[in-house]
């Protein structure tokens, strides 16, 4: 998988499709358990994310040669993503654990 060596900024529609993803969870949380919730989302970027690889590769080979980097890419850009959010939180853990303004998600 060819990936980019530096990452841009990400834009404001970036952040508009991560907010209704999180709005979607969130609603989603009233009927199920957040755990429940959040193992669908990891299943649901697995499976876009293994789409968007075949749809560029376009052959079974050059997917299956292709397979090792893109789970080693996506795997690093999640532990990136999580380890940031992480330390938001531990870095707003009062402002963001307050029942009135705390971010769902």
């Amino acid at each position: 998988m060819t990936t980019p060596t530096t990452k841009p900024a990400p834009g404001p529609e970036f952040w508009e499709r991560a907010d209704q993803i999180i709005a979607l969870a969130n609603e989603q949380c009233e009927q199920s358990r957040g755990n429940e919730v959040a193992t669908s989302l990891l299943y649901a970027a697995a499976r876009f994310n293994a789409f968007l690889v075949a749809s560029k590769t376009n052959d079974v080979a050059k997917m299956q040669q292709e397979k090792d980097d893109a789970v080693t890419f996506f795997t690093e850009q999640y532990k990136r993503m999580l380890t940031d959010n992480f330390n938001d939180y531990i870095a707003n853990f009062d402002k963001y654990t307050q029942p009135s303004s705390a971010p769902q998600g």
